[in-house]
């Protein structure tokens, strides 16, 4: 039984899946072009206008799969925030890469645009910019920083289904982009990812990557009389039950962010006198950003002010989350990577951060709630 009155988090049902599970179960195992996983990928490809959508069991996978077009060769440099997740780094360290940590700015939580070029080297090969709680980095400043210097650009959008840059999808302004569907992401099938294709020439072997290293792509449109071993590969397609639970929620995804913007805008607005008094700070998303509602985050101004919230909060049975740590000053970051220039952001904001419930269907009354509470910790 769950201690808490209020979670955290709480998934998002559309209603339709136990009906799209069914059919998954009773469909015959060679379905093509009527599967769940085609259509979740082909209302992707609408949605993000992406060149290509190729659906993966994690976003961990589909951040492999990056590693591997982007040709990762031991020794090479990736460029990626200190606060993100492991999966960031994790999925270059595979392939043999050292990780450059760059420091985060303090508005957005994002990587700071103006740290990148000072970390590049001869050996770097990848910028891989997170967009954090579904808003956006500046995407302009790093995609012409990477032209300028030859680089490919990964996006971690594993947070940012439903949220836009300049009004286009992120996910879709760098080489490649990535999304998540764990169970804590606004579209969820408990697990599931997706990998978005956005540079054509990398089109063809990521269809081949994804599918165990064989050119079946190829077979299927018909090109070849019979697919065969061409490249190293991977089974990266998630089975056709996640697909049918994804389908439910991707037909509901205009709802589920409209829910949760208006949730993190009351948020805001509720916030809005501590906010000004200095007692505390909100993330402050920039004008080209339509964000997806996707975390609404608090910075305390000591650690010992965020605890006492977040214990105040369990008190009233209300979840409150932390989250990353900096992976620069982590065992294994230490090991696989180094940080260059100052990382004074990525030290400093981490411990004083707090995470509030937002999930749709949760009512408003309970942002009310929350900031009661925090209000009467701060006082």
């Amino acid at each position: 039984m769950n201690e808490f009155i209020v979670p955290f988090n709480q998934p998002y049902l559309a209603g339709s899946e136990m009906d799209y599970l069914q059919q998954a179960l009773e469909a015959p195992l060679s379905v093509g072009g009527a599967s769940f996983a085609f259509r979740c990928a082909a209302k992707l490809k609408l949605v993000t206008q992406a060149h290509s959508v190729l659906l993966t069991h994690s976003c961990t996978n589909a951040l492999e799969l990056a590693a591997m077009l982007a040709n990762i060769q031991p020794g090479d440099e990736v460029i990626i925030p200190s606060f993100t997740f492991t999966s960031t780094a994790n999925a270059f360290v595979l392939r043999g890469a050292r990780i450059v940590f760059v420091d985060i700015r303090p508005d957005t939580l994002n990587m700071n645009e103006d740290a990148i070029e000072a970390a590049i080297t001869p050996k770097t090969r990848v910028i891989i910019p997170v967009h954090y709680a579904g808003i956006a980095c500046n995407m302009d400043r790093i995609m012409a920083i990477a032209a300028e210097h030859k680089l490919l650009v990964v996006e971690d959008a594993a947070q940012s289904v439903g949220a836009t840059y300049n009004g286009r999808p992120l996910g879709t302004l760098g080489h490649l982009g990535t999304y998540s569907f764990h169970a804590t992401k606004n579209l969820s099938c408990g697990e599931g990812g997706a990998l978005l294709v956005n540079d054509k020439t990398l089109l063809e072997r990521a269809e081949i990557l994804h599918d165990k290293g064989t050119n079946r792509a190829q077979f299927r449109a018909g090109n070849v009389r019979q697919y065969e071993w061409v490249d190293v590969g991977m089974s990266a397609p998630p089975s056709e039950l996640q697909a049918a639970c994804l389908l439910a929620q991707l037909e509901r995804l205009g709802l589920i962010t409209q829910q949760r913007v208006a949730l993190w805008q009351h948020y805001d607005y509720l916030l809005g006198p501590l906010s000004t008094s200095g007692k505390l700070r909100v993330l402050l998303p920039p004008s080209e950003c339509n964000h997806n509602g996707h975390i609404f985050a608090v910075i305390f101004n000591t650690s010992e002010q965020r605890d006492k919230a977040q214990q105040a909060l369990a008190k009233e049975g209300i979840q409150a989350a932390l989250h990353y740590q900096p992976l620069h000053l982590s065992p294994e970051g230490r090991r696989v990577g180094t940080a260059r220039g100052s990382m004074v952001e990525s030290e400093s904001l981490p411990s004083r951060l707090l995470r509030l419930p937002i999930w749709p269907g949760m009512p408003a009354s309970t942002c009310e709630r929350v900031v009661e509470i925090l209000r009467a910790t701060l006082d």
